[in-house]
């Protein structure tokens, strides 16, 4: 019997520019001899609807052809069940994939990884915040750059990444250090001002950004990065360095690893896997082994 596969899509991944590759991606996969159903939502909410849908009828693999995004919401439907998720990486920002072991930049031969139908465990984490509960598999953010993506999201142009260039010069302008009150694994509290606070379970985010170089995403734990407060030109000077991960040995850096952590602040929205979470305080716990991924 052949392999099912359903292949949820993200029609407006770059902008609607990557639906040209979705047919080469198809026809591959459906010469690797499988049979392939396509799960297009009309939002987001229709989209997860549909992909929990399509993996209680138990396909083989439900596959993420887009960005974080996607791959957040698939994330959703396959935790806790047996079903993988596979990924073909077509979005702005690819940190996940990157960090799971997916080939970027050839759908094709990201094609070719889901049909070898290889699984590997990872974790997730659960977090909590407003109304909101669910889990993310990358990187979780409060401060600095969350109220830059604050800021994007209310931009109708420019497009791609610039809006997010513009967003950050802008918040740049007003930001000043949050006071954050940071609960690890329940029993130790530390209370200080800080440009933000990323809770991480791999090691990018942002489309490359190495805020946590040293993350693992099946070790168990997540990684507790904060950059305290310093002046903007001081972080201005340290911040390209995030790109290549060695913002870490900055004075104003700490990293620590937890199961759990509660993030309190005002005036605060959490964003995990670049989509808005809900207003801190959020509490974030490691759900080891949550998920499987076809690598």
């Amino acid at each position: 019997m052949s392999p099912q596969l359903a292949l949820l899509v993200n029609p407006a991944a770059r902008g609607g520019r990557t639906l040209r590759l979705l047919e080469p991606v198809a026809r591959r996969l459906r010469a690797g001899g499988v049979e392939l159903s396509v799960i297009v939502g009309d939002d987001a909410g229709d989209a997860l609807d549909r992909a929990c849908t399509a993996v209680a009828e138990r396909p083989d693999a439900l596959v993420a052809f887009g960005g974080d995004g996607l791959v957040h919401l698939a994330v959703q439907a396959v935790a806790g069940t047996d079903v993988p998720l596979g990924i073909i990486p077509a979005g702005t920002g690819n940190d996940i994939a990157a960090a799971l072991g997916v080939p970027c930049g050839d759908p094709i031969a990201a094609a070719r990884t889901v049909l070898r139908m290889r699984p590997r465990s990872v974790d997730a984490a659960r977090v909590v915040a407003g109304a909101a509960d669910e889990l993310f598999a990358g990187v979780m953010c409060c401060g600095f750059d969350s109220r830059v993506n604050e800021r994007a999201n209310r931009l109708t142009w420019p497009p791609g990444m610039a809006r997010y260039v513009v967003a950050m010069v802008d918040e740049l302008r007003s930001f000043r250090p949050i006071p954050f009150r940071v609960t690890l694994d329940e029993d130790e509290v530390i209370e200080r001002e800080a440009m933000l606070v990323a809770v991480a379970n791999t090691r990018s985010y942002g489309a490359g950004m190495r805020v946590s170089p040293d993350a693992s995403p099946d070790d168990g734990l997540l990684d507790v990065v904060m950059l305290e407060a310093v002046s903007k030109a001081e972080f201005l000077r340290v911040f390209p360095s995030v790109y290549r991960g060695t913002h870490v040995g900055h004075r104003a850096v700490s990293v620590r690893r937890v199961r759990s952590v509660r993030l309190e602040a005002a005036d605060v929205v959490a964003y995990a896997d670049g989509e808005r979470v809900g207003p801190v305080p959020a509490h974030c716990e490691v759900r080891p082994g949550a998920f499987r991924v076809l690598v």
